[in-house]
């Protein structure tokens, strides 16, 4: 080689410029012990040739800084290494245990829980896949000759570690077996294990005596964890174990994908129910576990919007009950408005569509208000002009249950559609800039209302009837009517709204559904409602901070930039617009 070889790289590298899409990020933890930070040659040159950038993660205490550093990658690796400190998970130390780094299990274990939290893609590797499992709730064996009945095999070979000692078995239907199929020869160099997979974790590999050594996500998510060591083959030149990291940088590239798109688009949720929670003393700020809307979750799922609805449960019409809905609709809507005032920094109230690109661009957080059920005016027209001059952008004319303005989806058909008093609803509602909203509303209701509104109306939560059959679903040709009429239907995430007992809801229903209203009413008239904290939430999208993954579904679906832009909140916004841009 000669001594201006690199001169002769740069000049190369200088004479041309690339605008293909750049390579997925990958953090790989960092081995750490006596003050140094190492990384074996295998892990990095294993990311390279599977097509990604590899970039060492040092142990640190800034723990402040893990998030942050978290949203500069694509993907992560947890790394081999020494034993996990059994302190850090409320355990005494046996005696069997070898050397740990207290400084390094730290920090790996709260990685792992906030990359869990941001949906991004990780690969556990020997140590990684005992801290990933750790970290979400499963349990390890500190050493397996001791803590697991039967003999063993040999789990630390000292033949070259580059070449396989034993065999596992993978579980059908898993990740593992779509890279290798049913058995696989393995590396060993291990005296800890997995006890129990985590929840939300499946175990999918197992050495002949039992011992785990694969695990993977239960809930369709980007996680795999095997407790040999793949990377090391690549250092004889061997692909054999290249399908793991090839699988890992195919899900970082995804996952950085979306997110890039989700920076350049508006996104916005129609429809959840948090405000229920809020006498329970949550705190919106904070990543509180009562609820699945919180401005962590917002943003771990590069959410930027959703409306916020007042719901009222259907009581008694009289008098005094509706006067009492009334004050309780305002009161809901002031809680509302109270919690954005308390986290003014990182959210405000939206009134307008501009007001939430306006938000956007100042990289804050946006909520919208919304009446849940029309018993909230009573029988006072003037309660709505009242209710939009405070910013409510929809309301359902309906809940469970026939009220004075229309008959419901699980009513008795009291006024066999739109009651007259309904219909002068509608009217003020167009006159005011209210848009029409009618998840939870009969057939005939339906029907009536499209006929009387002079404005699209809306379904904020609503899915499809022909994949599920429930009376809150919409029928095929109420999609077509609504598409005709202008409007939009919004694809809900209430598992009994997708499938039928005894069948659990996964993502992939929920795409079945909005694939399946897209083929009807076509990609104009679609959009995505979730109904968290109202009982909505599915495996695979269970909370905000997991709808990111909705939008690597739709990529992998071939939905383009521009459709995707649509279905997250552009059609929704745009019937929006028209009703508040209506002159009567």
């Amino acid at each position: 080689m000669s001594s201006n070889h690199w001169q002769h790289t740069y000049q190369a590298l200088s004479s041309r410029y690339s605008s293909s899409e750049p390579h997925p990020v990958i953090g790989i933890t960092g081995n750490y012990s006596q003050e140094t930070c190492t990384l074996a040659e295998g892990y990095y040159q294993s990311v390279l040739k599977a097509g990604g950038i590899p970039f060492i993660l040092p142990p640190f205490s800034e723990t402040d800084r893990l998030g942050e550093l978290l949203d500069q990658l694509d993907g992560i690796i947890f790394s081999g290494g020494g034993d996990i400190d059994p302190l850090l998970l409320g355990e005494e130390p046996i005696k069997e245990l070898h050397s740990v780094t207290p400084q390094r299990d730290l920090q790996e274990l709260l990685l792992a829980r906030l990359t869990y939290n941001r949906q991004l893609p990780m690969l556990g590797i020997c140590k990684g896949i005992q801290v990933i499992n750790a970290a979400l709730g499963g349990t390890l064996h500190q050493d397996i000759h001791t803590q697991m009945e039967g003999t063993r095999i040999k789990h630390s070979q000292d033949q070259d570690r580059r070449y396989p000692s034993h065999t596992v078995s993978i579980s059908p239907d898993s990740i593992l077996e779509k890279l290798f199929g049913k058995q696989l020869a393995v590396n060993s160099f291990h005296h800890q294990a997995c006890q129990a997979a985590a929840p939300g974790l499946k175990v999918t590999a197992t050495s002949p005596d039992g011992v785990i050594e694969a695990i993977e996500s239960s809930e369709f998510k980007p996680i795999l964890g095997v407790q040999w060591h793949p990377e090391t083959y690549v250092l004889r030149n061997s692909h054999e174990m290249l399908p793991i990291f090839q699988w890992l940088i195919q899900e970082s590239s995804e996952f950085k994908a979306a997110k890039k798109l989700h920076s350049t688009m508006l996104t916005l949720d129609s429809h959840c129910d948090t405000p229920m929670f809020f006498s329970q003393g949550i705190n919106f700020g904070a990543r509180d576990p009562k609820i699945l809307v919180d401005l962590h979750k917002m943003a771990e799922g590069h959410l930027d919007a959703t409306i916020m609805a007042a719901y009222l449960e259907q009581q008694e019409r009289d008098d005094a009950s509706l006067e009492k809905a009334t004050a309780k609709a305002h009161h809901i809507l002031t809680q509302i408005e109270e919690m954005a005032a308390a986290n003014s920094s990182a959210v405000s109230i939206a009134y307008t569509p501009d007001n939430l690109q306006q938000l956007k661009r100042e990289g804050k957080r946006a909520i919208m208000l919304a009446i849940e059920n029309g018993y909230a005016i009573g029988k006072d027209i003037r309660n709505i002009a009242a209710f939009r001059q405070r910013g409510v952008v929809y309301m359902t004319l309906c809940h469970n249950g026939d009220n004075d303005l229309c008959d419901s989806a699980r009513g008795q058909r009291e006024h066999g559609g739109v009651s007259p008093l309904g219909a002068q609803v509608i009217q003020e509602m167009n006159r005011v800039g209210m848009m029409v909203d009618l998840s939870h509303a009969s057939e005939e209701s339906f029907y009536d209302a499209i006929r009387l509104s002079k404005t699209p109306i809306v379904c904020s939560h609503s899915s499809a009837r022909a994949l599920c059959n429930h009376p809150r679903n919409l029928t095929d040709q109420q999609l077509r009517t609504l598409a005709q009429a202008g409007g939009v239907a919004q694809v809900t995430l209430y598992e009994g709204f997708l499938v039928t007992p005894p069948t659990t809801a996964t993502i992939h229903h929920a795409i079945q559904h909005l694939n399946h209203m897209v083929n009807i009413m076509g990609i104009e008239h679609v959009g995505i409602g979730t109904d968290f904290d109202g009982g909505g939430g599915i495996l695979g999208c269970a909370s905000a901070n997991e709808l990111i993954n909705f939008t690597r579904h739709l990529l992998r679906h071939r939905y383009t930039q521009e459709q995707i832009q649509m279905l997250w909140g552009g059609n929704f916004l745009r019937v929006m617009q028209t009703a508040q841009n209506f002159l009567p």
